[in-house]
């Protein structure tokens, strides 16, 4: 009979990046049942996809998954190497969970993104012989009853985390399934965030991403008892030892208060580097949108986003292809995008989402249309993307190095502006902070050379001052 310390988990990790910090904390409730993580699904014990429902035909993907992993389960259980428990977890877990189990058969464990802290108790469930579907909006919070993750997990996991601050969305966007899959707004406190921070950083983390479908519509009761935003949690996060490097997402436009504007100009820590969607230019599609701003808002609040930082690289969100979205609608996305100037973006055909109200929208736009457009777009959208990498050429930045390359003696570390970037140094040099000359740029990369160390930030030097105006 096998262990129950011996057992492992695999956790396939579909979409965004909160995605990905769920995966790690699934992951850490585990731990407390003996698995430990493995990267080879076919030894695991217990293997979780963890779905995302933003992307075209997110659901059918999963269940051609399924497919692969039954055959999968049934090999192991042949070969005599036990059974294997199948779990569903995430937003298209959420949106169809009763739909999942009736399609497929050998999941034993269907549950939302509210339900990971019961995860042990709902695996027991399964190992006891119920099928089991976890899709309701628990009372209690999911963050406060999470396990903490050991010091030497969190260290292997890399120099760089992410840190859940806010979950769900109010917005409504008539395009987006998050506030059905993911819920409303919730923001955790302050205290719970800062210590996990701080447990972060005691593990050697130098670097945090802030997470939030809405991060910065985060609104979370600070240590004062008062309502905390984002900049003036950013700024308590700034003070944190051995915390270097501050960064978040995902942003919307409606949210970029005086404080929040105060952080990025005065917070050496807060990156150089936001990402702000926009989604489309033309007026009209952006108010079928429900996106409650017009080009004109988005414009000037990049100028004052700008007075702030100087220095600062933007990302954006772009659908192209939205009901109704005629050829002059499109032309004023490529209008803003070339007034903008994006260092990196993402950007989709529009596809329905069941649920959502553009999907029963009639003015659907046709395949070839859309697929013309997105193609002109990311043209665009590339070339910046390029001519920026480029004038990072013969600068000189930090660079937090991260991990091993490719290639013998190399290590690929974070600028901070987001870009991946390779030089030649051992490996024991992950984890620190250096100063490095832009010598040639890739496809997606730089390649530098580094020049020297890097000092520890003199965090007395953080200035709160007043007067940016929106």
């Amino acid at each position: 009979m096998t262990n129950p310390k011996d057992k492992k988990v695999f956790v396939k990790t579909y979409g965004c990046q909160m995605n990905v910090y769920d995966s790690d904390r699934m992951a850490d409730a585990l731990a407390t049942k003996g698995y430990a993580p493995t990267q080879e699904m076919e030894e695991a014990d217990l293997v979780i996809l963890n779905t995302c429902h933003i992307r075209e035909k997110a659901a059918e993907k999963v269940y051609s998954e399924l497919g692969r992993i039954r055959k999968m389960r049934d090999a192991k259980k042949e070969k005599g190497d036990g059974e294997m428990t199948i779990g569903v977890a995430g937003c298209v877990a959420q949106a169809e969970g009763e739909e999942i189990m009736r399609r497929a058969p050998v999941v034993d464990m269907v549950f939302g993104p509210q339900s990971y802290h019961r995860l042990p108790e709902l695996l027991d469930r399964a190992h006891n012989g119920s099928r089991v579907v976890e899709t309701d909006f628990p009372v209690e919070d999911k963050f406060a009853n999470l396990p903490k993750a050991k010091k030497e997990v969190t260290r292997k996991r890399g120099v760089s985390s992410f840190l859940t601050v806010q979950e769900g969305c109010d917005k409504f966007c008539t395009f987006c399934v998050v506030p059905y899959t993911r819920g409303a707004e919730a923001s955790r406190p302050a205290h719970q965030i800062i210590a996990e921070a701080e447990r972060l950083a005691d593990a050697g983390v130098r670097d945090i991403t802030l997470l939030g479908q809405n991060v910065n519509g985060y609104h979370g009761e600070g240590a004062d008892g008062k309502d905390w935003g984002l900049g003036k949690l950013l700024f308590r996060l700034a003070e944190i030892p051995g915390l270097d490097r501050l960064r978040y997402t995902t942003s919307h436009p409606r949210d970029m208060d005086e404080e929040l504007l105060a952080a990025h100009r005065d917070l050496d820590s807060l990156m150089p580097y936001l990402h702000l969607p926009v989604q489309s230019g033309s007026d009209k599609i952006l108010k079928a949108m429900n996106r409650q701003h017009s080009y004109d808002d988005y414009v000037r609040l990049i100028d004052v986003i700008r007075d702030a930082r100087p220095d600062i690289a933007l990302s954006g969100d772009f659908i192209v292809g939205f009901p109704g979205e005629t050829d002059e609608d499109f032309e004023q996305t490529m209008r803003i995008v070339r007034e903008v100037t994006y260092a990196s973006a993402y950007s989709f055909k529009y596809s329905p989402r069941p649920g959502t109200p553009a999907a029963d929208n009639p003015d659907q736009v046709a395949e070839e249309v859309k697929s013309e457009r997105l193609y002109r777009l990311q043209e665009l959208l590339n070339q910046q993307q390029t001519d920026f990498n480029a004038s990072k050429v013969g600068t000189t930045m930090t660079l937090l190095l991260e991990r091993k390359g490719r290639d013998e003696g190399q290590l690929v570390g974070k600028s901070p502006w987001l870009q991946a970037v390779h030089v030649q140094a051992p490996e024991e040099m992950i984890g620190e902070i250096v100063t490095v000359h832009i010598d040639n740029i890739g496809t997606n990369s730089l390649f530098g050379t580094i020049t020297g160390g890097h000092s520890t930030m003199d965090r007395s030097k953080i200035s709160h001052r007043e007067g940016i105006n929106t």
